[in-house]
């Protein structure tokens, strides 16, 4: 019978007991680098992770760090988004998101609040307001250009957000927030009768003096009507006549008004737009029939007629006009010939 002895001989180095159970052995384990990507195609990419977090979470006023399994590649947290009313805006604002050097595929949602976000919303694919969470890439919110959320209250402050997410598990922590005013709907009106571009005080009149036969007389004032206004279609002022014509209760007569070329017809009366001009917006422009020139003018009865109008907002909206009338040999011979005539401003919110 032979007894041999085998020995092994152990050089410097460092062994580690497997995880193992009755069921199941580990044999081989490591830590990951931390975060880099690791193999994709067309169609998919694995990526390493940076390991699991504890309960505690890291956290500052834009980024925050989850407890679980934390993924290696996120989404950048966008910058806190450009939020503001540049056109006095009553219910509509404009914003500009910060893609936070994300690529071009990332998509965005914006929050939004009346109550600094107790309560939350979203801007929705057309750019009104609603409940559900909306994500668009940069360029589809407007690019560099941005965009108006619409809908709005108006003399309300709202407060605005943007987050970012870039595939699955990618979805970042909210921006810091902004907000802004929306403003109450405006519209300002006022005339004056003057021989030049100035301001006077009612009461408003004018006369055309003598009316001699087949000569067209101008009044020697001009109306003019300032306007202003933020509402989202412009605005407009219009203009009627009460007697439709020039009117003489003491011969029962009235040298009627219509729209002509005074050095045409023997007898007429009416209204020629002559100048429109604005600050900003708008722009202000003579309407017709009174957007004629030389002796033609545009008729002035009771049917109420636009005669300045704009389709935009528009700021120091400023129109004039003047009155023209002729007078024939037969028309009777008075000193109370007269008319009245409206001007009313109206806003298109």
């Amino acid at each position: 019978m032979k007894f041999g002895l085998h020995l092994m001989l152990l050089t410097g180095g460092l062994f580690a007991t497997m995880p193992a159970s009755s069921s199941y052995q580990l044999h081989n384990y490591g830590f990951g680098s931390g975060g880099t990507a690791g193999s994709t195609s067309a169609n998919y990419s694995l990526n390493a992770t940076t390991g699991e977090t504890s309960n505690t979470q890291s956290t500052s006023a834009t980024y925050k760090a989850r407890s679980g399994n934390q993924n290696s590649q996120q989404s950048n947290v966008p910058a806190a988004p450009s939020f503001t009313n540049p056109s006095s805006y009553y219910d509509r604002l404009k914003f500009i998101i910060d893609n936070g050097n994300n690529p071009t595929d990332a998509k965005f949602s914006i929050a939004i609040s009346t109550d600094n976000f107790t309560t939350t919303n979203y801007v929705q694919l057309d750019d009104t307001i609603g409940s559900t969470k909306v994500y668009q890439t940069y360029a589809n919110w407007g690019g560099a250009s941005g965009q108006l959320v619409v809908g709005l209250a108006p003399s309300t402050t709202y407060y605005m957000k943007v987050n970012a997410m870039q595939g699955n598990f990618t979805e970042t922590e909210y921006s810091s927030v902004v907000s802004v005013a929306t403003v109450a709907p405006n519209i300002s009106f006022d005339i004056d009768v003057s021989p030049i571009d100035t301001s006077t005080s009612p009461p408003y009149a004018t006369s055309f003096g003598n009316l001699l036969p087949a000569t067209v007389t101008n009044t020697p004032d001009k109306v003019w009507a300032s306007i202003a206004t933020n509402a989202n279609n412009g605005a407009s002022v219009y203009i009627s006549s009460a007697n439709g014509g020039l009117k003489s209760n003491t011969n029962g007569f009235t040298l009627a008004s219509a729209t002509a070329d005074l050095s045409a017809v023997s007898t007429g009366y009416g209204a020629q737009g002559l100048t429109a001009t604005q600050s900003s917006g708008g722009p202000l422009s003579i309407a017709s029939p009174y957007n004629v020139a030389s002796q033609n003018v545009g008729i002035l009865d009771s049917t109420v007629r636009t005669l300045f109008t704009a389709s935009a907002p528009i700021t120091g909206g400023r129109g004039s006009m003047q009155l023209k009338a002729r007078a024939a040999a037969q028309t009777p011979e008075g000193s109370d010939y007269t008319d009245t005539l409206t001007l009313i401003a109206a806003a298109a919110f």
